[in-house]
C-alpha cells in the first residue's frame, strides 16, 4: 500500500497554486526574468535555439528536442513580448496533443513538462485552445501508455522514470491549479528525498548501493558510508545500474538523468511555496556533492544545464558549462538561473566530499567543513550511454 501521510514541510492551499498560475512562474518569477540580460553567452544561447524552427512535437519520442526549443521560444517571448515567439509556441502545444500515443512514460515524462513551463510562460493559450490544451492536460496524466500512466510511473519507479514523470505532472498539477494532486506529487518526492514518513511506495530494484537496504530511499541519508566510503548522496536505484557496489565508483550517467527530472521537481514545488531544496537534508545538494568529489564525475553534454540550478538554489558554485546545452525535460538554465544569492566569503567550489565527515566537524553548505576540498581538474572519462531505460 501507498505509505502517504500530511509531511510536506510548507502545505499549499488552493489560492496559493491559482496565484502562481496568474503571476505566470512555474519556471522563474515573472520580476526576476524581466530584469535579465539580452546579452552574453547564456541570452544568445536561448535566443539562438528560440529562432531555429521548431520543429514537429513527438511527446513519444524520448530524444526529441522540440520540446527545449518551444521552451526557449517561450523564455524569450516572455523577456522581449515579440509576438512571433508566442504564436509558435501555441502552434506546437496544440500539435503536442495526442503525440504520446505508441510511447512510455519516461518519453512522455521527459517530454511534457517543456511543453507546459513554455505555455505558462507564454501566458497560457487563448480561448478554446486553452481549453482543448487543460483538458488534454488533465486526461494525459491517466492515459495508459508503456510503463503505466505518468502518475502510476511516478508514485511506482525511484529512478529516472519515476523522476521525470514527475517533473511533468508536478508540472500539469501547478499549472491547472490542481492543489490536490500538486500536494500528493511533493509527498512522493520528499519520500524519494529520503522521508520515508511523507511517502514509502515505491517499488526499488537491487539493493546494492542503498545505505539501509531495509528502508531504501531515493537518495541515501546524510553521513551514509559503506566500506570507509561515502554514499552519501548516491542516487542507489540509478547507480545500481553500474553494477553491485565497488570503489572507485563507476561513472553512472542514468543518475544525472534522474536528476534532471529531480530538479524540474524541485523548481516548481519551490516557486509553489514547498521548501523543497531542504528536504532531505538537502538531498538534491547532496546528490551533486557526491557525483562532483566521490565519483569525479562532473556534469556534462545535456546534464550541464543541471549544476546551474543547484548554484542558484543552494549558493554553492559547481563548474558549470557555458554555453550549456538544455537537457531531456528543460533547459536555457545558463541564461534563467544565472547568478543567485552565493554564501558569503565562499572560495570557488570546484569539487567536494573527499572524505568522511568530522564529528563536531563546522559546516559549509550544510556539509561539514572537512569535507570539501578542491579536485583539479575532473576526470570527464568513463561516461556510458545517453539511452535510459
Amino acid at each position: 500500500m501507498l505509505g502517504l501521510v500530511c509531511a510536506c514541510g510548507c502545505a499549499v492551499a488552493g489560492g496559493l497554486v491559482d496565484e502562481a498560475k496568474a503571476a505566470g512562474h512555474l519556471w522563474i518569477d515573472p520580476a526576476r526574468l524581466a530584469s535579465l540580460p539580452t546579452s552574453g553567452p547564456g541570452w544568445e544561447n536561448v535566443l539562438r535555439a528560440a529562432q531555429e524552427p521548431t520543429g514537429a512535437p513527438n511527446l513519444s519520442d524520448m530524444e526529441d528536442a522540440t520540446n527545449v526549443r518551444v521552451m526557449a521560444k517561450a523564455l524569450v517571448y516572455a523577456r522581449t513580448g515579440e509576438e512571433r515567439y508566442r504564436r509558435e509556441v501555441v502552434s506546437a502545444c496544440l500539435a503536442a496533443i495526442g503525440t504520446e500515443r505508441g510511447g512510455s512514460t519516461l518519453s512522455l515524462g521527459r517530454e511534457l513538462a517543456a511543453y507546459v513551463i513554455a505555455t505558462d510562460l507564454v501566458g497560457g493559450l487563448p480561448g478554446e485552445q486553452g481549453r482543448r490544451f487543460n483538458d488534454w492536460l488533465r486526461d494525459v496524466r491517466h492515459q495508459k501508455l508503456k510503463g503505466g500512466t505518468l502518475i502510476s510511473t511516478h508514485e511506482r519507479r525511484p529512478n529516472n522514470w519515476g523522476t521525470n514523470a514527475g517533473g511533468s505532472r508536478i508540472a500539469v498539477a501547478a499549472y491547472l491549479g490542481d492543489a490536490q494532486d500538486l500536494e500528493r506529487a511533493a509527498k512522493v518526492f520528499r519520500g524519494w528525498l529520503g522521508d520515508r514518513s511523507a511517502y514509502d511506495g515505491f517499488r526499488y530494484g537491487p539493493l546494492a548501493w542503498q545505505a539501509d537496504p531495509k528502508a531504501p530511499v531515493g537518495i541515501n541519508p546524510k553521513g551514509s558510508r559503506r566500506d570507509g566510503h561515502s554514499i552519501d548522496g548516491v542516487l542507489p536505484d540509478d547507480q545500481r545500474r553500474s553494477g553491485p557496489f565497488r570503489w572507485p565508483p563507476p561513472h553512472e550517467n542514468y543518475v544525472y538523468g534522474a536528476l534532471q527530472g529531480a530538479l524540474v521537481q524541485a523548481v516548481i514545488l519551490h516557486n509553489a511555496g514547498y521548501d523543497v531544496w531542504e528536504w532531505g537534508d538537502r538531498a538534491l545538494l547532496r546528490a551533486f556533492l557526491w557525483l562532483h568529489a566521490e565519483a569525479g564525475y562532473p556534469a556534462q553534454g545535456d546534464d550541464g544545464w543541471e549544476p546551474w540550478l543547484v548554484n542558484f538554489h543552494y549558493g554553492v558554485r559547481l563548474p558549470t558549462a557555458d554555453p550549456a546545452r538544455p537537457g531531456k525535460i528543460a533547459g536555457w538554465t545558463d541564461w534563467s538561473h544565472r547568478g543567485g544569492t552565493p554564501m558569503a566569503s565562499e572560495p570557488q567550489l570546484r569539487s567536494v566530499v573527499a572524505s568522511g565527515p568530522t564529528v563536531g566537524a563546522p559546516e559549509r553548505f550544510g556539509q561539514p567543513e572537512d569535507r570539501l576540498r578542491s579536485l583539479d581538474p575532473f576526470p570527464m572519462s568513463g561516461t556510458i550511454s545517453r539511452t535510459r531505460s
